[in-house]
């Protein structure tokens, strides 16, 4: 044990602390499901092992009431197909947030539509359903894509109701969300498998609904588009969005630990917290969910703090960081000119995040050196009598 305890300090104070570490099923987790796939010799297009992992996350999100869950290739698959099957008008508009990942606005674009970029809540840093409901009131909008950033639920309550009220019909970008974000009764949620998340499979995704007929429209898109139950005639071209037999059987394996993997991420994320708490009391946390389950850790500074010189501050003390969804969305030039909004919120807060090292094997050392070494920075940076950088304040980069 004491071997050990030096190792961990060795290795707490020496090496480079990573940002991520993917945690997969190892080789004899996986073996049972390969040896299913070898034995049926179906490797692709919805084969068993698919639908068992369909059937299993339904289950998993609503054993009560089980959705229809429609696997597919990856979390972007997801969003692009079931925007194109809830048959939306060429060119709607769909609201989205500007503090989000690319994909969400390349998604819209994609499959013909035009992205929206609205604000965020200053404490959740969420697209809220108040938010959308005040910009439907003064225009246009044909769909709402709402984020649950960082991992963040969003209200599926609340935007339920949304729908109710207004008719316009909502898909949760829920990648990273898996085990925090619940089944809607009126809205569609899509999520990611992709290897960073809580429930990963290397690559794939999901789209999880109630309504049987969006779902099978999904399905045909993810085929090309070919209606096998109307003479595999195409009457709605798609792509080749489908789950491989070999991703499922990643999938599966990770749900088999799915009890353990919940368990170690609530841990850790406590353990982060109780830290950051001690080391770091002027960072600021998203407003979280008591016992989540987080696949990424990011904070934002104290105002007026650069994030980028915070970032290169503990790059040269070994820590990896990241500056996620920096630049905003409008930031970006292929979205410059879809903004819905002023967006002071989105900005804001885009300008002081940063994504701090977080993966399961992270040490108790290691938490402690990261944030003991963000104290220090943030300490060294308000001390400073001038600029470090030529950069502006505030000046935000990817």
């Amino acid at each position: 044990m004491q071997a050990a305890t030096m190792q961990d300090e060795a290795i707490g104070h020496a090496s480079t602390i990573p940002l991520m570490r993917a945690q997969l099923p190892d080789a004899d987790a996986l073996l049972p499901y390969l040896r299913r796939i070898d034995a049926a010799r179906w490797y692709t297009n919805f084969g068993p092992l698919a639908n068992e992992l369909e059937q299993r996350l339904a289950t998993q999100l609503d054993p009560g009431d089980t959705p229809a869950v429609v696997s597919l290739s990856s979390g972007t698959a997801a969003l692009e197909l079931a925007l194109g099957a809830m048959q939306l008008p060429a060119g709607a508009q769909v609201l989205l947030p500007a503090l989000t990942f690319v994909a969400t606005a390349t998604a819209v674009i994609r499959v013909g539509h035009m992205p929206l970029i609205a604000d965020v809540d200053a404490g959740n840093w969420l697209l809220t359903p108040g938010i959308a409901r005040r910009i439907a009131a003064s225009r246009r909008i044909d769909a709402v894509m709402p984020v649950a950033t960082f991992g963040l639920a969003q209200d599926t309550a609340a935007w339920d109701r949304f729908v109710e009220d207004t008719g316009i019909p909502v898909l949760i970008d829920a990648a990273g969300a898996f085990g925090n974000q619940h089944a809607a009764q009126h809205c569609h949620v899509a999520f990611s498998l992709h290897a960073t998340k809580a429930l990963a499979a290397g690559e794939g995704g999901f789209v999880v609904t109630r309504d049987r007929a969006m779902a099978a429209r999904i399905r045909t898109l993810s085929n090309f588009g070919i209606d096998l139950e109307h003479g595999s005639q195409v009457f709605f071209p798609g792509g080749n969005g489908k789950l491989s037999e070999y991703h499922a059987a990643v999938a599966l394996a990770s749900l088999d630990q799915w009890p353990d993997i919940e368990r170690s991420r609530r841990a850790l994320q406590a353990r982060y917290f109780r830290q950051l708490q001690r080391s770091c009391p002027g960072v600021v946390l998203q407003e979280q969910a008591v016992g989540g389950v987080y696949p990424i850790l990011v904070v934002a500074l104290p105002s007026g703090v650069r994030a980028r010189e915070i970032q290169q501050a503990l790059a040269a003390r070994g820590i990896q960081t990241r500056q996620w969804y920096c630049p905003t969305l409008d930031r970006h030039p292929a979205f410059a000119s879809f903004g819905a909004e002023p967006l002071p919120v989105a900005h804001s807060v885009s300008e002081r995040l940063l994504g701090l090292p977080f993966y399961l094997d992270i040490t108790t050392t290691q938490i402690r050196r990261v944030c003991e070494s963000l104290a220090s920075v943030l300490a060294e940076a308000a001390g400073a009598t001038r600029p470090t950088s030529s950069q502006p304040a505030g000046t935000c980069h990817p």
